[in-house]
């Protein structure tokens, strides 16, 4: 298990770990939205961008090679509802979620990036500012690899590994009900063959 801590700082995040503002992402990759149809009229709602993890990063925590050492993965997750907008067109409930809700990119380097940038009518950013993420203490439920701090999450996705793991946190306003976490998870085949779009992810609370 690889722990995460944020703190906040006015360093520049560009091409860097981080949790929150806005992903940099070479061209071929696209952010990633979901469909929405409110009352009779389809749109697309862009997915709630939570993180990304520059995989250099992680080669001191990682003996085993579990993840990449070069590149960077990207985090994404409908979380709007549970970041308190309660009027969110997109509210996934508990257990599993539809493959629509989230999404896990990767690029294999961190070079040619560029900033997603989404804002709202009024020019204001649409997302909380960026943190920096801090990598090693055990002491964090949110967490890279492991397993599921559930038990129902271990039994409904048995032998799966926790790519992602995501604790409540008052600071954000991040509420999954009640004490929940939010898991993003896959399987030690498609870890192992980097197939992030084979992740499955599942939100359990008490």
């Amino acid at each position: 298990m690889i722990g995460i801590t944020t703190r906040k700082t006015d360093s520049e995040l560009f091409g860097r770990s981080k949790w929150w503002g806005f992903p940099d992402m070479p061209e071929e990759l696209e952010y990633p939205e979901v469909p929405v149809n409110v009352d009779g009229e389809l749109y697309y709602d862009p997915l709630t961008f939570v993180c990304q993890i520059r995989c250099a990063d992680l080669a001191p925590y990682d003996p085993e090679g579990l993840l990449p050492h070069e590149g960077m993965l990207y985090f994404f997750a409908a979380l709007d509802y549970f970041l308190g907008n309660l009027d969110a067109d997109v509210a996934p409930g508990m257990g599993e979620w539809n493959p629509q809700y989230f999404k896990v990119l990767y690029s294999p380097t961190c070079e040619n990036l560029h900033t997603h940038s989404i804002v709202y009518e009024d020019g204001t950013p649409a997302c909380l500012p960026a943190e920096e993420i801090l990598f090693g203490g055990s002491e964090s439920y949110t967490c890279l690899l492991g397993k599921p701090y559930f038990e129902e999450v271990r039994e409904a996705a048995p032998g799966m590994v926790s790519l992602l793991q995501i604790d409540e946190n008052d600071d954000w306003g991040l509420r999954f009900f009640d004490s929940g976490m939010l898991n993003f998870l896959i399987s030690k085949k498609n870890l192992a063959s980097c197939k992030w779009q084979e992740a499955r992810c599942y939100l359990h609370s008490f």
